[in-house]
């Protein structure tokens, strides 16, 4: 199934469950009960995170992907001894337990990932346990269990972007190996699944890291903010026909590690990340593919970076944790993009930054791992919408 059809695959899954919640609440994970009676909870007037099984170990930066099971599959990031791992994790929603997986080939953090239109998991670049930039590609496959190497990349890269486009390939952009981390790299290659092999493609006007890329509902790719030396405005579009870069219109605001998500009218929601001065920053501002523009929509009520940001079931964007350049936070917002305007929703369970976040099939949302103010987390959490 091509991308948008899996997309229509989900929605009627969890329009299923949902339905059959009625009757069989157990096939919900989140409804009469957490299933983990030491778990704690915070709420708030529009939703709440609860507390949920632990991973096997600590995990920041990993990457976090849903399978078409329903399960999450959590893999690397920087471990309790401040080094890359290798392991990864499956989280079961109907457990709310995780369990051990294969582990990849090599340890890595600030790695890029998407899962493929055949269900497999495409985990690219990062940096291993001595620091070193990456350019081995690997595949998780959920049938095994297992990781396999793939090609690759032309270029080791930390901290790229990979967007699965609509034909089932993969852009990777950007990123920095570590001889040049304040110059990152401009470049970008395409990834085929049936191959198993890189191609070059054109590359960013300006190079980056820290970035964020979207995929649009016309087929082509947003890239915005990052950092090459400074954090940047300086968004371009992909497009995959023409298989080059252009300029578009400017965020009005440089941003390092925002969020950016694809709203259900089609605009780009960026958010918070590091600005001028590497202020932390509240404001945020949408993208219009048609235009070619941004425009300020309503702050957050804290300014954060390094957050996630997941679109809900009803359209509404949860802003969870991040940090505001002193301490991690435990704070959530919504964005309503109907009234244009952030409201409080319930808090974390812990304070976390450099967390990882996939909205499961019944429209909860599973936050997992990241950093504290002292060290990398094992715990986890969900939230569910009242």
């Amino acid at each position: 199934m091509m991308r948008k059809e899996l997309a229509r695959f989900h929605s009627a899954y969890f329009i299923f469950n949902l339905c059959a919640s009625l009757v069989l609440p157990v096939l919900l994970i989140s409804c009469g009960g957490n299933g983990d009676s030491n778990s704690s909870t915070s709420s708030g007037a529009t939703g709440t995170f609860t507390a949920t099984g632990m991973m096997t170990s600590p995990r920041s930066m990993p990457t976090a992907n849903l399978l078409l099971d329903g399960q999450v599959l959590v893999a690397g990031g920087i471990g309790s001894s401040s080094i890359a791992v290798a392991s990864a994790d499956l989280y079961d929603p109907i457990s709310r337990t995780f369990s051990a997986t294969g582990s990849m080939s090599f340890p890595r953090d600030a790695a890029a990932s998407v899962r493929l239109l055949d269900g497999r998991v495409f985990v690219a670049g990062g940096e291993d346990n001595t620091a070193t930039a990456i350019a081995a590609v690997e595949l998780y496959n959920p049938a095994t269990g297992a990781w396999t190497l793939t090609g690759n990349m032309s270029t080791p890269r930390v901290n790229p972007s990979a967007t699965l486009l609509d034909n089932g390939k993969v852009l990777v952009v950007g990123g920095y190996s570590i001889d040049s981390y304040s110059f990152p790299l401009a470049s970008a290659e395409i990834y085929d699944p049936d191959t198993g092999t890189f191609s070059p493609t054109g590359s960013l006007f300006t190079g980056r890291r820290n970035h964020t890329a979207t995929l649009l509902n016309n087929g082509k790719v947003l890239i915005a903010g990052g950092y090459d030396g400074t954090n940047l405005d300086a968004p371009e579009v992909y497009d995959p026909t023409a298989g080059i870069f252009s300029v578009t219109g400017s965020m009005g605001t440089p941003r390092r590690f925002p969020t950016a998500n694809l709203l259900l009218n089609g605009t780009v929601l960026l958010a918070g990340g590091y600005g001028t001065n590497d202020a932390v920053l509240a404001s945020t501002s949408l993208y219009n593919s048609g235009a070619g523009t941004f425009s300020y929509t309503g702050s957050m009520n804290t300014p954060t970076g390094r957050q996630t940001a997941t679109l809900l079931i009803d359209g509404k964007v949860l802003i969870a944790g991040g940090y505001n350049g002193v301490n991690a936070l435990s704070s959530a917002e919504l964005y309503d993009p109907i009234a244009g305007i952030f409201s409080v929703t319930g808090s974390m369970t812990v304070p976390r930054w450099r967390h990882s976040e996939a909205r499961l099939l019944n429209g909860d949302v599973l936050i997992v791992g990241g950093k504290d103010d002292v060290a990398a987390l094992a715990s986890a959490e969900t939230y569910t919408r009242k």
